[in-house]
């Protein structure tokens, strides 16, 4: 009969301790929505030259009915990385956003 408590109590330790030790969780993000109505011709943006920054183009963005525009920002620069920025891709009949993302040069 004294054996039933330590099992429970070691059973418990161990549970506990797994889900203290468990990993974090690697999630990606990915949304992919197809559009049927191509994106407008991006708009000029002028540019100045800032040391330590990389400038992050605007790009034509789908709110559900329409494209709607959001304009480029200057970012920090990240050593060994290049930036590349958003684009619409061709998907047959629809248009498919890439979001811009850092690249290891």
């Amino acid at each position: 009969m004294a054996m039933r408590p330590l099992m429970v109590a070691a059973v418990l330790g161990v549970a506990t301790l797994a889900g203290v030790h468990a990993p974090q969780a690697q999630a990606r993000a990915y949304v992919d929505v197809d559009v049927r109505v191509a994106p407008p011709p991006p708009r000029y943006e002028r540019v100045r030259v800032r040391p330590g920054y990389v400038w992050t183009p605007g790009y034509w963005s789908w709110n559900g009915r329409r494209h709607v525009w959001i304009g480029g920002n200057y970012v920090v620069a990240r050593p060994g990385y290049a930036y590349v920025g958003p684009r619409w891709v061709s998907y047959g009949p629809a248009w498919r956003f890439h979001g811009g993302r850092w690249v290891r040069r």
